[in-house]
C-alpha cells in the first residue's frame, strides 16, 4: 500500500469522525424543539461584574433594570475599576432601590481576578437563584429573566442561555466572531441535552447559590484567571441538574470586538481554561477540532495530488451539506441566518486562527480578565 493510499484510508476514517460528531451530537439541538416551561415567581439576584465598565452600565443596565420580573435584585460589582464605574453605579443605586453594589479592592493575593470578585458578589445576594450577565450585554427583551427563571426545577439548578453578538454590516470579522459563537452554542448546548453539559457562557447564565458553595465556589480552578464561566460550569454540571433556555426572549446581545488583535486577546483569555475541563470532555471536543483540522488538510492534500478526487470531493460536498443541515435548523432557533452561505470560508478561517491561539498560548500567558 503507498502513502498516498494510507493518507486516503485516513481520510476516510476522518470524514466518518465527523459525520458521528455532526449526525450524532450536533443534531442534538438543531432538531430539538423547544419545551413549555411554567413561569416561576421566585425571587432572584442579577450578578453583573464590571472593570471599567462605565459607558457600557450606562448604555446597558437600563434593559436590566426595566425587566418584567415581579422580584429581582441587582447585584453590581465594582472589580478595582480605575475609571468613573463605581459613580455610575452608584447613580443607578440612588435611583433604584434593588441594586446593590459591592466595591472590591484589588488585593495583592487575588490581583486581577475576576473570580474573587464575584465570590463576593455572590456572597452578598440576597436570593438562592442567581442569574449572571456581563457589563456590555443587553436582555433582547424585557422577559429575560422571566425566560431564564423559568428553567429552574427540583432537580434544575443550572440553567445555560444563549448570548450572541450584534450584527456589523460588510465585516467579516463579525460574521466569524458570529459564527465561532454560533457553534460554541450549538456545541454546548447539543452536549447538554445529549446527558453531558461541559460549559457555558457567563454572559447568559444561571445557577443556585447553594449550587456555588457547595461545590467551594471556585476554589479548585482559582489559580486560573479565566474560567469563571466555564470551568465552574464543567465541575458542576450533570445530566440531572442542568438545563437549556433558547427562547428568543432569552438571549442577550453584545457588541462585538472590533478588530481582529482584540477578538484574538478575548479568545486567548477563553481558552486557557479548556486543559482544565474534565477528561471526557477534553476527549471529545480535541477529537472534533483535530477531525475538522484533518479534514480540511486531507481533503485538499488529495484533491491537489488528484487521488481519487470524485470521491473526495462528493465526501467535501456531502459534508458541508450535512454541516449546512445543522446550521440551518440551528440558525431558526438562535439567528444568524446570514452565516451559511459563508459556512466553508468562515469553518476554514476559524481552524487557523483557533491553531495560532493555541500556538500563542503555549508560548506566552495571559494573567489577567481585563
Amino acid at each position: 500500500m503507498t502513502i498516498v493510499q494510507i493518507i486516503f484510508y485516513f481520510f476516510l476514517v476522518v470524514v466518518f469522525i465527523q459525520f458521528i460528531y455532526y449526525s450524532i451530537f450536533l443534531t442534538q439541538f438543531a432538531l430539538l424543539k423547544p419545551k413549555k416551561y411554567s413561569k416561576k415567581n421566585i425571587a432572584v439576584s442579577v450578578i453583573i461584574c464590571a472593570k471599567n465598565e462605565a459607558e457600557n452600565l450606562k448604555s446597558f443596565l437600563p434593559s436590566i433594570i426595566n425587566q418584567q420580573y415581579s422580584s429581582f435584585e441587582i447585584v453590581l460589582i465594582n472589580d478595582g475599576s480605575t475609571d468613573k464605574t463605581l459613580k455610575v453605579m452608584q447613580k443607578f443605586a440612588s435611583e433604584n432601590d434593588n441594586i446593590k453594589i459591592v466595591d472590591v479592592k484589588n488585593i495583592e493575593t487575588f490581583w486581577g481576578n475576576k473570580k474573587y470578585a464575584l465570590t463576593l458578589g455572590i456572597k452578598a445576594a440576597s436570593h438562592n437563584f442567581l442569574l449572571f450577565t456581563d457589563a456590555d450585554c443587553k436582555p433582547v427583551s424585557q422577559h429575560w429573566i422571566k425566560e431564564m427563571s423559568s428553567h429552574f426545577g427540583k432537580q434544575k439548578t443550572i440553567v445555560l442561555g444563549y448570548s450572541g453578538y450584534a450584527k456589523v454590516k460588510n465585516s467579516i470579522l463579525n460574521k466569524l466572531i458570529r459564527f465561532e459563537t454560533l457553534l460554541t452554542a450549538i456545541q454546548y448546548f447539543s452536549f447538554t441535552n445529549f446527558g453531558m453539559p461541559y460549559m457555558g457562557v457567563g454572559r447568559n447564565l444561571a445557577y443556585r447559590k447553594d449550587e456555588f458553595f457547595n461545590a467551594n465556589g471556585f476554589m479548585t480552578h482559582m489559580d486560573i484567571k479565566s474560567g469563571d464561566d466555564d470551568l465552574f460550569i464543567n465541575q458542576v454540571a450533570q445530566s440531572k441538574n442542568t438545563s437549556i433556555c433558547f427562547t428568543k426572549e432569552s438571549f442577550t446581545l453584545s457588541n462585538p470586538k472590533k478588530s481582529l488583535k482584540s477578538w484574538f486577546i478575548q479568545k486567548r483569555r477563553h481558552i486557557t481554561a479548556a486543559h482544565r475541563y474534565k477528561g471526557k470532555h477534553k476527549m471529545v471536543l480535541s477529537l472534533f477540532f483535530v477531525s475538522q483540522f484533518l479534514f480540511w488538510s486531507l481533503a485538499i492534500s488529495l484533491l491537489i495530488i488528484l487521488f481519487k478526487w470524485k470521491i473526495v470531493l462528493s465526501l467535501i460536498l456531502l459534508r458541508i451539506g450535512l454541516i449546512f443541515t445543522v446550521f440551518a435548523f440551528s440558525t431558526k432557533k438562535l439567528g444568524n441566518k446570514d452565516v451559511l452561505l459563508l459556512l466553508p470560508f468562515l469553518e476554514l478561517f476559524l481552524i487557523i486562527f483557533q491553531i495560532t491561539i493555541f500556538i500563542y498560548n503555549l508560548i506566552s500567558r495571559q494573567n489577567y480578565w481585563k
